[in-house]
């Protein structure tokens, strides 16, 4: 999301140049994995996260795990994923839901959810890697399978893998739910939430504009012993603008820049 005006991969250097440590993103499919590491190595970065493989995106697919009937495509794309974690040496990978049919039952979606996360935690564990499941709120994909914190904590449990976890992003926990502190608060501590990510709320800008206080969620990370990563997935406002995600980043100045990765 960030350096939207320049080609994906020369994002790293750019990344690199305004302090970043490490980077995550979408998809690194449609490049070579010796290409991605190629910027890695380059520019000193740590690949932190990226999706596994969600479908057919441009139609407008959004993950497959809690699709029935779709257990091999999804297990190939898991697959995959793995491969590629394992050559740009990244811990984790996030598994996209998927878009629940407005016709089709629930359970059944969530039967083939768990057996397919928990197929998923089996086959990354044999590589030391997570797997994360992120709550998405419906503003932003309409009928996404996994909208809320609590939800995403009982699946983990019903999966019970150690290596699955959730990938909590305060942007789509405020829209979805609020109460972003206080769930901060009950799931830390679980130690079952891998990653977090952050955006201004509600236009996914910068985390210094709009209804978010991110200064004190910050200090509340700290008190609660995060030691992870936070990753800037948010859209820059000044877009398209060359230079712009660089001029927009004043609001990382108080912050030790080493806990932010680069939402590219």
């Amino acid at each position: 999301m960030l350096y939207p005006e320049i080609d994906f991969l020369d994002r790293f250097a750019a990344a690199a140049q305004d302090g970043f440590k490490a980077v995550e993103y979408l998809f690194p499919y449609a490049y070579e994995s010796r290409e991605i590491a190629a910027r890695l190595t380059a520019h000193n970065l740590q690949q932190v996260l990226f999706n596994a493989p969600p479908g057919d995106w441009q139609a407008g697919e959004r993950g497959l795990a809690c699709l029935p009937g779709r257990e091999a495509e999804f297990q190939s794309g898991i697959r995959q994923a793995l491969d590629y974690a394992a050559a740009l040496h990244c811990p984790r990978i996030h598994v996209m839901a998927g878009l629940q049919p407005a016709s089709s039952q629930r359970q059944t979606h969530h039967i083939t959810y768990v057996e397919q996360l928990r197929w998923a935690a089996l086959e990354a564990a044999k590589q030391g890697i997570d797997v994360l499941i992120e709550p998405i709120n419906t503003r932003d994909i309409p009928r996404f399978f996994l909208n809320r914190q609590d939800h995403a904590h009982e699946v983990v449990a019903a999966v019970g893998a150690s290596n699955l976890k959730v990938q909590m992003d305060l942007y789509h926990c405020q829209i979805a739910e609020g109460d972003v502190a206080m769930k901060l608060r009950q799931y830390l501590p679980t130690g079952r939430v891998g990653h977090i990510q952050i955006a201004g709320v509600p236009q996914r800008h910068e985390p210094d504009t709009g209804e978010l206080n991110y200064p004190y969620l910050f200090s509340l990370l700290d008190d609660l012993g995060y030691a992870g990563w936070v990753g800037c997935e948010y859209r820059p406002a000044r877009g398209m603008q060359s230079g712009g995600t660089s001029a927009g980043l004043d609001w990382r100045t108080p912050y030790p820049q080493g806990v932010f990765s680069n939402g590219s």
